[in-house]
Parts: structure tokens; C-alpha cells; sequence
């Protein structure tokens, strides 16, 4: 060792201790196992603190609120569960994004971006930004509705339909079956009735038919999700009487996710590839970026026709702004660009999915009645099976509602009599269903917020017997859900 080296002890040995490590690790077997726990794949970087509140403070609030969620302040909500739209929380990556955005009232840098990360996904011809969804649907509607026009869905949510009859336009439901029943474990019970739609189309008249909507997923139905079977039947129709289709895509990933774990030869594919067929099947979407894009703000109209689209780029300057920011700033166009990517994520799809259905499933096991199966986004409290004692023009939603803030500070939706019940004409009948919608919101809440709800759920529902009905005080002539007041029946 001239070179002053410590000897190798060791050189002779290192082929019998190599095989002894190999035989080792031979002899380990390391079984995959699944885990209850679902875990949220992110940590968390920056908190919102939570007022915490009691029964009386929470009685003196909804009371205040003339006992409509809609009218509480936001500080007096310990789980707000009213919606998932705008609600959840931006990613690190998103809120970079928003220090990039460039403010240019025309031909921003983001535009491109906001574009390009839209048609990687949806490959229409024209993209048209709008400040949200419901913008995107009055645009199209002022467009394609009108007087003596039908516009049938497999269901409109509440702003769609009322931006269709606002126009003069009819709204017309026409869910598959499944979707009517909420006990039915059909995996696709948002579908469309094409045999429904063909005759109503047959029955109306093309000429008054301007547009078919598929909304995906079918968030009125229970949050149920659309196969894409069904969206090529829907399709056929379409082309076969010259009617073009329309997606309300919100939802898109979600719906995709659902295709790939139910739908018969979807197993294995890319979220994004499932989204660019759902995509390919159809002329043109609305979409609000505040639900599946994860952005607190935003979404498009997008189309296929030169024409359709000049029309509404039209309104789009006349109400919304410049074609290249559509009412929105350059920054939530690059935060809408990067959540368009994070959306079709398989690790938090998957994480999505299953921690809205443990908060259903559990409902369920505890004997509390759910829209089946659990659906995407939300779950669904079927209001008139918990409160049969309540009749529908009561509004056992709005009951069950008022409850569960007034127990635990939850607040959540109505979708049912109060939302649908309110006709053209100025009379009321019953929805089709009373529900309460639990909407999660994205990357907001941990499984220890859940198992809080699921608490909550299971001492209202204890207590069902006990809760009355409301009536109406005051209520605007469209979407009265939002500003109406009520007062409980004694």
C-alpha cells in the first residue's frame, strides 16, 4: 500500500455477504395492502382560521338570515358545504400562476396560455373566456333560445334553465329512468334518454330545437355522471336530426373519472384522453372554471362554428369585455390554465372521489337516506324520505337545511321544491325531489371536518320527527332560492 490506503478487510468477503443479502431480500415478501385511511395527497401550506360558534349565536344568525342559507355571513359557517363552485383551495402552482398574469387589455400572454391549456383538453376552434359559467350560458342562450324554442337537457341546474327561459326558451328535462330512482345503484344514472330526446325532437320540430345540453356530471340528478356510451347515442340523435350538442362541462373530470372506473372497456385509460372524446362527441360546451378547473373564478363558452362564434364573441364584447379576457384578469387566466392540468390528476381524482363517498357511505350505514350511488362533488340528503312528515310545498329541504346549521353551524343547499317548485306562470307545484346537496369543496377539508358533519348528520337525523316545515315571505319571480326569506310553521 504504498500509497498510504487502509487495507481492504473486507475485498474477500464481499461475494458470500452479496449473496447472503441477496438470499435475503429473496426471502421477503412484501404483500400490497389497501388502506382505510384515505390521506390527502398535499400538505397544508397556509390555513384559514374557523369562528367557532354556539346554538344560540347560530339561532340568532339563520333567524337574522330570514332562515335562508344563502343570506348568512360567511363568519357565522363553521363547514360550508353550499357549494363547491369557487370554494376550494388553490394549489402553490396556482397561486404562482396568478403572480405571472399579465393585465393587457388585449392580446395578453395569458390569453394564449389560458387557451392553449383549454384545447389541450378540448380541442374546439374557439374559445371564448367569460368571468363564470353562467355567463357562458346566457351568451349562448341569447344566441340559440327564444320564444316558442326547446332546450332539452338530461337536467338543467338551476342557472342554466333559468337562462334559457329568460329568453322566452323552454327547459325540458329528460333523465334516463335510473336517474328518477335515488336508490338505484346504476353506475350512470345522469344519462340522457335518447329515445326521449328523439321523440321530443320529432314531436317539436327540428326548426325549434336549437341546441341539445348534456351536463356532466348531472349535478340536479344527485352529482351522477354521464357513460360515454351514452354520449355517443346522444350523438347519433343529434346528427341524425341536424341538432347540435352542447356539453355543461364543469364537471368534466369528475364525469371522466366515473367513466374509467365503471364504464365496460374504460379500465386503464388517462383521465385526459376519456375528457378529449367526451369533448370530440360534442360542438361546443359552456363550462365554469370554479368547479373541476379549480380556480376561484371564471370559465368559457367554446364552439366548432365560425358563425356561433362571431355571434357570441358579439355579446361577449357588448357584456363580458375583449375577446382575449372575457371579464376576467390576466391572473385568473394563467390560476384556470395550471387547474385545467391539476384537474385530470389520477392521485387527486382519486382522492376526490373516495372522500365524498366516505362521508356518504357512512350517512348511509347510519340509516340517513342518500341519493345511490355516491356521486363526484357532493352528497345528497334525500330530504323527503328523512322528513316524510313534511309535504313538499313545506319544503322539508329547506327544513333538514335550517337543521343542520342550527346543530353544527353546517351549511348546505337545498335542491328541490324551494330551487324547482316556482313555474313560469307564477304557481307552484312539487320538484321531482326534495334533496340537500353537501358540496365539498376541492383540497378545503380534512377527513376529521368529515367525520364533524357525519356527527351532525346522524343528531339531526336522530331528532327528524321534531322538525316542521316553512313557508315563503318574500321570494324574487326567478332563481328565488337565493334571496328568498322564510319563517317556520308553527
Amino acid at each position: 500500500m504504498g500509497d498510504g490506503a487502509a487495507p481492504d478487510l473486507n475485498r474477500h468477503r464481499r461475494p458470500a455477504l452479496a449473496a447472503m443479502w441477496a438470499a435475503a431480500q429473496a426471502s421477503v415478501t412484501c404483500t400490497p395492502r389497501t388502506f382505510r385511511t384515505i390521506i390527502e395527497p398535499f400538505r397544508i401550506h397556509a390555513v384559514e382560521p374557523l369562528r367557532m360558534t354556539t346554538p344560540e349565536e347560530r339561532a340568532a344568525a339563520i333567524r337574522e338570515a330570514g332562515y335562508n342559507l344563502f343570506n348568512l355571513s360567511a363568519r357565522d359557517v363553521l363547514i360550508d358545504l353550499l357549494t363547491d363552485s369557487g370554494t376550494g383551495a388553490m394549489s402553490r402552482d396556482q397561486w404562482a400562476a396568478i403572480q405571472h398574469g399579465d393585465e393587457s387589455y388585449a392580446g395578453s400572454p395569458s390569453w394564449f396560455i389560458f387557451r392553449d391549456a383549454v384545447t389541450e383538453l378540448f380541442p374546439f376552434r374557439h374559445v371564448i373566456p367569460t368571468h363564470q359559467g353562467r355567463a357562458a350560458e346566457r351568451i349562448l342562450f341569447s344566441v340559440m333560445g327564444g320564444p316558442g324554442q326547446v332546450v332539452p337537457s338530461n337536467t338543467h341546474f338551476d342557472t342554466t334553465r333559468a337562462n334559457v327561459e329568460f329568453t322566452g326558451a323552454e327547459a325540458v328535462d329528460l333523465v334516463t329512468a335510473e336517474g328518477r330512482d335515488l336508490t338505484s345503484m346504476y353506475p350512470f344514472k345522469g344519462n340522457l334518454d335518447v329515445a326521449a330526446l328523439d321523440e321530443l325532437i320529432r314531436a317539436r320540430g327540428r326548426e325549434h330545437v336549437p341546441v341539445v345540453m348534456v351536463t356532466v356530471t348531472n349535478n340536479s340528478a344527485g352529482g351522477q355522471p354521464v357513460s360515454l356510451a351514452n354520449l355517443h347515442e346522444v350523438r347519433a340523435v343529434c346528427d341524425r336530426h341536424g341538432v347540435p350538442l352542447f356539453l355543461d362541462a364543469c364537471r368534466f373530470a369528475e364525469n371522466a373519472w366515473f367513466i374509467r372506473e365503471r364504464e365496460e372497456g374504460q379500465a386503464g385509460r388517462e383521465v385526459a384522453d376519456i375528457v378529449r372524446e367526451m369533448a370530440s362527441l360534442a360542438d361546443g360546451m359552456t363550462m365554469s372554471a370554479k368547479k373541476d378547473p379549480l380556480a376561484n373564478i371564471g370559465g368559457w363558452l367554446a364552439c366548432n362554428d365560425d358563425a356561433l362564434a362571431e355571434s357570441f364573441r358579439n355579446m361577449l364584447i357588448l357584456t363580458e369585455g375583449f375577446p382575449t379576457y372575457g371579464g376576467l384578469a390576466g391572473r385568473d387566466l394563467e390560476a384556470i390554465a395550471q387547474g385545467i392540468r391539476e384537474a385530470v390528476s389520477h392521485d387527486y381524482l382519486r382522492y376526490r372521489i373516495q372522500s365524498t363517498a366516505y362521508l356518504g357511505e357512512a350517512l348511509q350505514r347510519t340509516g340517513i337516506p342518500v341519493v345511490m350511488p355516491i356521486g363526484g362533488h357532493a352528497v345528497y340528503l334525500d330530504a323527503r324520505g328523512l322528513l316524510p312528515h313534511i309535504p313538499p310545498l313545506q319544503y322539508p329541504g329547506q327544513s333538514l337545511s335550517v337543521a343542520l346549521y342550527e346543530a353544527g353551524g353546517i351549511r348546505s343547499g337545498e335542491i328541490g321544491t324551494v330551487m324547482f317548485g316556482l313555474q313560469s306562470d307564477g304557481t307552484e307545484q312539487a320538484a321531482t325531489m326534495d334533496l340537500v346537496r353537501l358540496a365539498i369543496p376541492r383540497r378545503t377539508y380534512t377527513q376529521s371536518h368529515i367525520d364533524y358533519v357525519i356527527e351532525v348528520c346522524q343528531a339531526v337525523a336522530e331528532e327528524a320527527s321534531g322538525l316542521r316545515g316553512y313557508r315563503i315571505t318574500e321570494q324574487a319571480p326567478q332563481l328565488r332560492h337565493f334571496t328568498a326569506r322564510f319563517e317556520p310553521l308553527r
